[in-house]
């Protein structure tokens, strides 16, 4: 059913573009699924095409949403199986590189779940090689990733994320990163070796919530020595991990402001953290999902534009929310090649 629905799915996004095309000629053409939601209507400022359409220089395209773990708190769930074919991701790759792409960033999902990781190391060369990115880089639970990996793949890639909410297993249990008898805490260690073997700058993303708001992770932290600690506030995003059709419940996660900013004091002397409260990580994102549609979130909940395979990234990120300026403010742009960085491998 799952297969199904996603077949549907995909055959629908590209008939509404055909639609969406049609438009002009002011065809009374409607296309509805039974069971599936209409997209939202565009704003006026995409039918119109009176603004300048936002430079798509750093893209997070969410690939798959398929994982291995069930995180309580996850934002991006598995709401579909579906995975583009490989040289239809690639081709989108390169259009987004045509509209000015600098930093691809590929996540899920769990993203090594697909072809073992062969279909993101392929992806990672692609973009490395080919389109010559200045930046890739991979957000994964790491529970996935082989040594082989890197021998295979380790060159291409500037950065590999692993997140990590909490250094108590017993927490990471309660959160749900963890799959059957394997130690995320000791996994990680080993992913932070393997990024030092094959130069691959190392990065750790954390999730605040209720049960790691009082952790103290300071040493931890310094211990590991990664390029960048991304430290996230707990958001809710309606279908997703919250609401009635959503596959987590969220709410028992959330913390306050108050919380967040005592846990940043706690961690304040710790030179690599990177601070996001949900004002600055709601709309400073692009994010692609696996139809390579834009992702806006400004309402609270993820609402699709077109696909870019359809209408081109400029028509599509009209759409996506995306505010530069908060990008900017965040650090949203940095030293993200690897070959600029000086690091001690």
């Amino acid at each position: 059913l799952s297969v199904g629905r996603a077949v549907l799915a995909a055959l629908r996004e590209r008939l509404g573009a055909l639609c969406w095309s049609l438009a002009p000629l002011s065809l009374p053409l409607s296309l509805s699924l039974p069971g599936w939601r209409d997209s939202p209507p565009r704003p006026q400022r995409e039918q119109e095409g009176d603004d300048a359409a936002p430079t798509p220089t750093s893209v997070n395209y969410h690939f798959t949403r398929q994982c291995n773990y069930k995180c309580g708190f996850c934002f991006h769930t598995a709401k579909t199986s579906f995975v583009l074919p490989l040289e239809e991701a690639k081709r989108g790759l390169a259009m987004l590189k045509e509209g000015g792409m600098e930093k691809i960033n590929f996540s899920g999902g769990e993203p090594f779940l697909q072809d073992r990781g062969e279909f993101v190391g392929k992806l990672v060369q692609f973009c490395k090689q080919e389109l010559e990115l200045p930046s890739v880089s991979i957000v994964s639970n790491g529970s996935l990733i082989r040594k082989q990996w890197f021998e295979k793949y380790g060159e291409y890639l500037d950065i590999l994320a692993i997140s990590c909410d909490s250094f108590n297993e017993d927490v990471n249990v309660l959160i749900g990163r963890r799959q059957g008898k394997k130690n995320h805490v000791e996994n990680l260690h080993k992913l932070r070796q393997w990024c030092r073997e094959y130069a691959v700058a190392f990065k750790i993303n954390s999730v605040i919530n209720r049960f790691n708001v009082e952790e103290d992770m300071n040493e931890q932290i310094k211990a590991l020595n990664p390029v960048r600690w991304k430290v996230f506030q707990c958001l809710l995003i309606e279908g997703e991990n919250s609401g009635e059709d959503a596959l987590r419940e969220a709410e028992k996660f959330v913390i306050s402001d108050e919380d967040f900013d005592r846990f940043l004091d706690r961690h304040k002397d710790v030179s690599c953290l990177v601070p996001e409260s949900n004002q600055k990580m709601r709309d400073s994102y692009l994010i692609l999902d696996e139809y390579m549609r834009f992702l806006n979130c400004r309402n609270g909940r993820k609402e699709p534009s077109k696909s870019i395979l359809d209408v081109g990234v400029e028509a599509a990120i009209k759409f996506s929310g995306f505010d530069e300026k908060m990008f900017l403010k965040r650090g949203g742009k940095y030293v993200w090649s690897k070959a600029d960085m000086k690091l001690d491998w």
